[in-house]
């Protein structure tokens, strides 16, 4: 980012008043969530930052200290730092704080009635990543807006305990708004003690701020607590939380205010009247928590105080089981999105929207980032998709045509939309909206003409999309008509956006007198160069100045000449002289009179014809869903044919029932990297005999993207899309639940082990047996008994209560003992070819990346070290360790290597005889209750036994080694 060294001097006009203001200010920093700027107004507009805010914009924005200036006494060391910035660069600072660093943001203006000098402003617009209602007009001139801003309001309401229970369920209630689009939503559930259906929500709705109610005073009430595990699972989220009074979660005033919001659609049934009919014709007022969350969200977001936002609003009900659930940790182990805030470093391959968007509009890639997270449970509609996927896969020719000669072309026509109820629309909104027109029928064609085989499929096209579509263009042909009659086509080509002079007769006759005028401008000016001898435009510019009108420019050699009786000088700067005549300023005067009526008369005329086009903003949002659902489909068959290798349509099974195959699998994100070659791997998991699965191997051997990629396909097929196999038979799962790597939470203040728990806690209240369950490691983060005992105690609740289907990735070797108690746990390996040892006590490790049925008793944890280049020192000292380890637990493992089975059998004999004689020697003290034997006297007893049984036990081999190991 360059730095304008222009604009650095700009703030010397800072008046000293203004730090003493500043620092009054409540303390706020981009650290603590708030970035501050200050728009300085005037005939050189400018932004500028202070104080941490100027330190946060010279790091992110500029990348070097050089810009900051620092004001006041003190200079460096106590001066107050600040950063200038262009309005360009100040709107790109807005749309990373608020779309990708998920920060709130103030912006300030001057106070009235100062000076040059500002030294007071007031708070003049605040925007949040889930409220960019203020700063839209800003953050998106020329870019369009890829993700929805989607704001949530959350209202807990506990539910009595059953006696004993010690895990309280509660009802959660839960409104949410998309601005954007103009639509709110509301969900009433209940819940338990971790929050897992919210966060279930929350990553379906791709939640960007959640609206929650302050705590007490005392922080220790049941609430208290309640919103404390919630923000817990909002931050894990990556959702910016904003605190609100709790009287504002109320239903006082909601039945009068939704009403007011609603479209007449949204309410079929409503009739003009009291708050009591709301109730009834909105059913979503009589849920039983909602409505509190409903009424807090509507305040935060001022949505009554905009007059645009009235009767244009709709409500749904989101139901959470009509989608996969998926928490944070499988949106972070699958790689679905970029993670919040991140600063969007990765590259589009990196993460599986990245992969699948090859939309071409601002609305797909919306939309695609909304499916992804809501991936199908109806297999109905899951196959709908991918038929429809099939048809574009299948015709190349139709799927480019769509792409390239129409999709690429079509606006965001819910933000043209917006435009228009808000009575900010121009002639130019208004212009491309007839060119989406225009396109609707080759549109149309381009799919009346796709080849297909199949009849099933040419009539869910013509259902889902053919038939709107058609219905669409019916509804804007005259829409065209009227641009057609209005608007001065002529003048597109040069993006002159101007109505028609012969659409009204007194436009007509100004536009005849102006063209009188510039005839005239245009006979003078020849005369004037007849006189003076000068080549037209060359030597003598007819000009249209901002100060003087249309007059006559020279440069100052050749004005020297000029007789001032019959030329006016008017001016003289660098460029030349400035002068003009008699006739020319009266021409000029006439030429501005006619002007600046035509513009009055027009700018009428162009109110008329944006009110008669805003009349289409149902249509057009209608036909913006359907363009975007066209765009994801192409996108998924463009992807799906140009992956390296082409992807299949999977075979759906209902859910509970059938196995999940794949054959020749592959990871979507890795396969498609540079300098990869990826080696595909077969999948299969039969209810009953493998839903279980523990994968054992060396580290880096490919365990992790083995069991994620089994996840990442699965959910591929629920969304529509084809998946990268040979061949895939997948059940619906209802949910994905990962327990992966601990990402960041150290910096959040929670412990890599607490993490751990807290989503295998997630995974054991949140699974069904039709849940898919991916765990890469478990139990690593504390002490490796501990550790080995939650694992193998977790893996047999999930194998023997659940019946999930799970890929438990882990290098605890002494867990593949599992399958020998369950039948339905099947062990895997990732294959690793170890070679001889060499001179120097080295073995060459080859990783092949294969998974094959069976135990892997070896990390090679070292070999990874070596590759890491650890110092030769240390990998030889932890060698030395390792054996050493190995031997202490070795005589165990080997005692018995060379004892033959009958001689172990004998021993066997020896100690049940030993036992049984000893047994019967000690029934008769137990009965005689009035004499106590003394442990001496028993041992005295025991001693004498062993003596007995010792030519026995000496003679036994296996006793012997059994012995020595104690």
């Amino acid at each position: 980012m360059m730095y304008d060294k222009e604009k650095e001097q700009t703030d010397t006009v800072t008046d000293p008043g203004f730090i003493s203001f500043f620092n009054k200010l409540p303390q706020k920093s981009p650290e603590t969530g708030t970035l501050r700027l200050f728009h300085r107004t005037g005939t050189d507009a400018y932004y500028a930052v202070y104080g941490p805010d100027a330190l946060f914009v010279a790091t992110h924005v500029y990348h070097t200290n050089s810009v900051i200036k620092y004001l006041g006494a003190g200079g460096r060391a106590a001066g107050l730092p600040s950063v200038t910035m262009k309005t360009t660069v100040a709107q790109m600072l807005l749309r990373d704080a608020l779309t990708i660093k998920q920060l709130k943001v103030e912006i300030w203006v001057p106070e009235s009635g100062q000076g040059k000098r500002v030294s007071k402003f007031i708070l003049d617009k605040e925007a949040s990543p889930g409220n960019l209602q203020a700063v839209e007009d800003l953050l998106f001139v020329d870019t369009d807006l890829t993700t929805a801003p989607i704001v949530m309001s959350i209202k807990i309401a506990s539910v009595a305990a059953s006696s004993g229970d010690k895990t309280r369920s509660k009802t959660v209630g839960i409104a949410f708004a998309d601005t954007s689009v103009r639509e709110l939503g509301v969900a009433d559930f209940v819940d338990n003690d971790l929050f897992s259906n919210t966060e279930s929500l929350i990553i379906q709705l791709s939640v960007k701020e959640a609206i929650l109610p302050t705590g007490t005073a005392s922080g220790n009430t049941d609430r208290d607590v309640d919103l404390r595990k919630l923000k817990a699972v909002l931050d894990r989220c990556g959702v910016v939380v904003t605190e609100r009074k709790p009287s504002e979660f109320s239903t006082k005033n909601v039945a009068d205010d939704l009403p007011r919001l609603l479209s007449a659609a949204a309410m079929p049934s409503a009739t003009e009247g009291t708050s009591a009919d709301a109730s009834v014709t909105i059913p979503q007022l009589a849920l039983p928590t909602a409505p509190s969350a409903l009424s807090a969200l509507i305040t935060y977001l001022s949505l009554l105080s905009d007059p645009s936002n009235h009767n244009a609003f709709s409500i749904r009900t989101h139901d959470l089981g009509q989608y996969m659930r998926l928490d944070a940790s499988a949106l972070r182990a699958l790689n679905l999105t970029e993670t919040p805030g991140n600063g969007g470093t990765t590259t589009r391959n990196t993460t599986l929207l990245g992969l699948l968007n090859k939309c071409k509009t601002a609305q797909g890639m919306r939309l695609l980032g909304t499916w992804l997270k809501q991936p199908l449970v109806n297999l109905h509609e899951i196959i709908n998709r991918q038929n429809l996927v099939q048809m574009f896969v299948d015709d190349t020719n139709s799927r480019r045509t769509l792409q390239d000669e129409y999709l690429r072309y079509m606006p965001d026509l819910h933000r043209l939309s917006k435009r228009f109820q808000r009575s900010q629309a121009s002639l130019e909104d208004v212009v491309r909206v007839y060119q989406v027109v225009l396109k609707l029928p080759g549109m149309i064609e381009a799919l009346e003409g796709m080849q297909t085989e199949e009849n099933e499929y040419y009539n869910l096209l013509e259902e889902t999309c053919l038939q709107k579509l058609r219905e669409h263009k019916n509804s804007l042909s005259k829409y065209s008509d009227m641009v057609e009659q209005t608007l001065d086509l002529k003048e597109l080509d040069k993006h002159n956006y101007v109505i028609k002079p012969d659409y009204d007769p007194r436009l007509q006759d100004l536009a005849e007198k102006l063209t009188e005028v510039r005839d005239g401008l245009d006979d003078e000016h020849r005369e004037v160069g007849d006189d003076l001898n000068m080549q037209l435009d060359k030597k003598l510019h007819l000009e249209n100045n901002a100060t003087y009108g249309y007059c006559f420019r020279l440069t100052k050699n050749d004005a020297k000449g000029l007789s001032t009786k019959k030329y006016i000088e008017l001016g003289t700067i660098k460029s030349g002289v400035f002068f003009t005549t008699k006739a020319l300023k009266r021409l000029a005067e006439d030429y501005q009179e006619y002007s600046n009526k035509y513009t009055r008369m027009q700018s009428g005329f162009v109110k008329e014809v944006v009110d008669i086009a805003s009349t289409y903003t149902p249509v057009l949002e209608s036909l913006n869903n359907l363009l975007a659902q066209l765009d994801v489909v192409i996108s998924f068959a463009h992807v799906s044919v140009n992956a390296p290798e082409v992807y299949v349509k999977p075979e759906m099974l209902p859910s509970g029932e059938g196995n999940l195959v794949l054959r020749d699998a592959r990871h979507p994100c890795l396969e498609v990297q540079d300098d990869v070659s990826f080696i595909a791997n077969d999948v299969e998991m039969i209810k009953d005999q493998s839903e279980f699965q523990i994968i054992t191997g060396p580290n880096m051997g490919g365990k992790s993207t083995y069991i994620r990629q089994v996840g990442v396909i699965s959910l591929m097929a629920q969304v529509g899309c084809f998946v990268p196999c040979s061949e895939a038979k997948i059940p619906i799962f209802d949910s994905i639940l990962c327990r992966v790597g601990a990402g960041d939470s150290q910096l959040k203040g929670v412990s890599t082990f607490m993490a751990e728990m807290l989503e295998t806690a997630t995974i054991l209240r949140s699974a069904t047996k039709n849940s898919l369950i991916i765990i890469d490691e478990l139990g690593r983060g504390t002490s490796t008994y501990d550790g080995f005992g939650l694992a193998w105690a977790i893996s047999e609740h999930i194998a023997s209560e659940i019946h999930a289907f799970c890929l438990f990735a882990t290098h605890f070797h002494e867990l593949t003992a599992l399958d020998q108690q369950l039948p339905h746990v099947k062990n895997l390996h990732v294959v690793a070819h170890v070679g001889e040892k060499s001179a120097d006590e080295k073995r060459e490790i080859t990783l092949l990346y294969k998974v094959e049925p069976g135990i892997s008793d070896q990390s090679f944890g070292i070999h990874v070290a070596e590759l890491a280049n650890f110092p030769e020192s240390v990998v030889k000292l932890a060698k030395s360790k390792a054996d050493e380890l190995e031997d202490f637990g070795g005589d165990d493992k080997d005692m018995d290597v060379d004892i033959p089975p009958e001689v172990t059998d004998e021993g066997i004999k020896i100690v049940e005889d030993f036992l049984r004689s000893w047994a019967s020697a000690t029934d008769g003290e137990d009965i005689v209750m009035d004499e106590e034997v003394s442990p001496e006297q028993q041992l005295e007893q025991l001693k004498a036994h062993v003596d007995k049984f010792l030519p026995r036990i000496e003679s036994n081999s296996w006793l012997k080694s059994l012995i020595d190991t104690f």
